[in-house]
């Protein structure tokens, strides 16, 4: 059994999109698997967005985060769920992740070596991002570069490896038989905890 975490970061409060359907199936894969599963919704959360380096390590981290916090220590896999806005995560997202991977959460400060100490490792995490435009131009055109960034510069840096990712593209065009068949694929994934 795997303890496991379904991140929605689609900024939306409601449930009624493409990337909810798709965290939905993956739920059921795993519950029926008989994994552990807890979801957080960023849209529904209340924070404030941090505005300066010394809000960002000094200030007092809001109840809403700490439970967050909590839940991505508990979580042996996380799996985070959101569309492609302007090439990258929408901006609620960012600002939620700046919130959560704060100094002493997220990683310890090291002054020779600041990206030596990841406190979040142990724990692997899959991205399942929905776009209009075909994945693979996203891929090898655009080198998906916001999704990259976020492996790399956040999710690998506090010690989540491996970070696998699930990109679907073309979802403005996708006919129900299309839609089903990624259900699918995230119902099997949610089984294997993958």
């Amino acid at each position: 059994m795997t303890r496991i975490l379904l991140l929605q970061g689609h900024p939306s409060a409601t449930d009624d999109h493409l990337a909810h359907a798709l965290a939905a199936a993956y739920q059921a894969g795993a519950e029926h698997a008989g994994h552990e599963v807890r979801q957080v919704a960023v849209g529904q959360l209340d924070f404030p967005w941090i505005r300066s380096q010394q809000q960002w390590q000094d200030s007092a981290v809001n109840a809403a985060i700490q439970a967050v916090q909590a839940d991505i220590q508990w979580c042996q896999h996380l799996v985070l769920f959101f569309p492609l806005w302007m090439g990258g995560m929408p901006a609620l997202l960012k600002a939620f992740f700046e919130q959560v991977a704060r100094p002493d959460f997220a990683f310890a400060m090291d002054a020779k070596n600041p990206m030596k100490i990841k406190k979040l490792q142990g724990r692997s995490a899959r991205l399942v991002v929905t776009m209009g435009m075909p994945a693979w131009v996203y891929r090898w055109y655009f080198r998906a570069h916001g999704v990259q960034t976020l492996r790399r510069n956040i999710l690998q840096f506090v010690g989540f490896k491996p970070v696998k990712t699930t990109l679907i593209g073309g979802v403005d065009q996708l006919d129900s038989n299309q839609a089903q068949q990624w259900f699918e694929r995230l119902h099997a994934r949610g089984s294997l905890a993958v």
